[in-house]
Parts: structure tokens; sequence; C-alpha cells
């Protein structure tokens, strides 16, 4: 039963007064990928009081996840990222209703991705080209709004983090491709993601490993990804900066635009005939 004045939400009570924090309560937020970035977003969102939450990823927990996803333990090796989460949550805010959904996402599981689940806000933590575009472009035409994370890896300055437009983002090989893809089927570039303007043209050279899927679904389906070695304080910070975001967006949602008032029009006056008698 949830109750305002739990110990567990004084902080952020006195932070965002009552009437934010009911706001972050009611709140539906759909959060699709829990790796390196989508597993601080949970944490950061799961914190703050959100009050209904699903999670979904399709992977599995691997030894390779430990040095940077927040669910990767050696207790939780071959777990499903999904039910690892999901657990966590509830360890941290027994008052969320959580939903795991082991999904991998492309146009043939859209629908159930959002079955009888309408969001406020969905992030967007995939790393794998094909699944996020998909994603991406559904959430443009549905018209729900999102966040979407850029890539984290290979980044070593936490101060080139930003927030900001997929329109202006810049040096990111990641954004690059999802541009290109905007721009072929004419989806608007105004989303907001998360983004480093750190080079890494050099050390990405270096740095880029062999390529392996990175789940068995998408082993079926023939997709390979380059591995890209990654620090687990960036990644984190990508995924607090996300849910930062969401937080700031449900406590404070923007208003909608207002047509501007149309000016006045005095008949018979010209532009310089005063308007006093």
């Amino acid at each position: 039963m949830f109750d305002i004045q739990d110990p567990r939400y004084s902080r952020i009570l006195q932070f965002v007064g009552e009437e934010g924090v009911l706001r972050l309560h009611a709140a539906h937020v759909l959060v699709v990928g829990l790796g390196a970035v989508g597993s601080y977003a949970v944490e950061g969102l799961a914190r703050a009081g959100i009050g209904h939450l699903r999670l979904v990823d399709f992977d599995v927990i691997q030894p390779s996840n430990i040095n940077r996803q927040l669910y990767a333990l050696e207790s939780t090796i071959d777990k499903p990222k999904c039910e690892a989460a999901r657990e966590r949550v509830l360890d941290i805010n027994p008052d969320c209703k959580v939903e795991a959904l082991r999904l991998f996402v492309h146009s043939d599981t859209m629908e159930e991705l959002f079955r009888d689940f309408r969001p406020d806000f969905v992030v967007d933590a995939i790393d794998a080209l094909g699944p996020k575009v998909e994603l991406m472009g559904h959430l443009q035409r549905e018209k729900i709004p999102f966040v979407s994370s850029m890539g984290a890896a290979l980044r070593t300055d936490p101060t080139q983090v930003r927030i900001g437009r997929l329109r202006n983002v810049t040096g990111d090989p990641l954004a690059r491709m999802v541009k290109k893809y905007f721009r072929n089927r004419g989806f608007n570039m105004n989303c907001v993601c998360v983004y480093s303007t750190e080079d890494i043209s050099a050390v990405r050279r270096k740095c880029l490993g062999a390529p392996e899927p990175s789940t068995l679904e998408e082993a079926r389906r023939g997709r390979e990804r380059h591995v890209l070695g990654s620090l687990p304080t960036i990644t984190g910070i990508f995924g607090l900066t996300i849910a930062n975001h969401v937080i700031q967006q449900i406590v404070d949602p923007p208003l909608p635009p207002q047509a501007k008032p149309k000016r006045m029009r005095y008949p018979g006056k010209g532009p310089n005939v005063s308007s006093e008698d």
C-alpha cells in the first residue's frame, strides 16, 4: 500500500513536494534494454518512486557483463536480466508494480511490447541498431515521449556527457547510423537522447573487438556486432542522466505548445496612426 509518508520517499518528498511524489507514483515507464546503461536508468527510476515499470530485455547475465552492468553478479550469472531487474526494483520499492518481459524487440514483437501498457515515458537503452531504430520509429509515430541512449562505449570523460536532440549529435557512430535510418524513412530528428561529445575515432580503431552476437535471438537472426570496450563509470552516468531526465519530465511536464496570439488590427489605421483619440 502506497504511503507518501513512508521514509523511503522522505528526501524526494522534501525536494519535489507532495504533488511531485504523487506524479512519480502514478507514472508508467517502459525501459527497453537492461544492460550497462539501462540497468542504471532503472535504478534511478526505482529509487525516485516510479509506480509502474515494465522492464524489457531478452538477454541473460553473462560473466562479461560484470564490469559494467548493475545486475551482473556472481550469484546472477545465467539469470534473465529482466528477472534480476524486477527483483532489485521490488527490493528498493515494494510499492512499485514491476513487469519483467523477456522479449527481443523488433517489428513482429512491437505489439506485445506495448500490450496493456500505455507508458507515460519510454527509455530506449538498446545497443543494437536494428531493434533500436524500430523502437524509436514506433515511438515517434505513436507520439509517445521517450529518451534514447546513444553510444557510451569507449568513452572516458564524464564531463562530455550531454542530453539534447538527435539532430545536434556529432561524432557518435551509433547516432550517425540512427540519423541515416531516420532520413531514409522521413522521421524527424527532434527526439531527445543522451550522448557524448568525446572524440573516439582513434581509440575505436585500437579497441574494436571481433564481432559476436549479443543474444541467442540475434544469433538466430544472423546479426553480429563488434565488441566495444567500456568503463563501468561512463555507462552508469549515461543511465543516471536518462533517469534524471525522465524524473524531471514527469514531475514537471512541459506545457503543450501554445498558439501565438493574433495581433490586433484596427480598421482604417495605418502603421503610423496612433490608437489614442
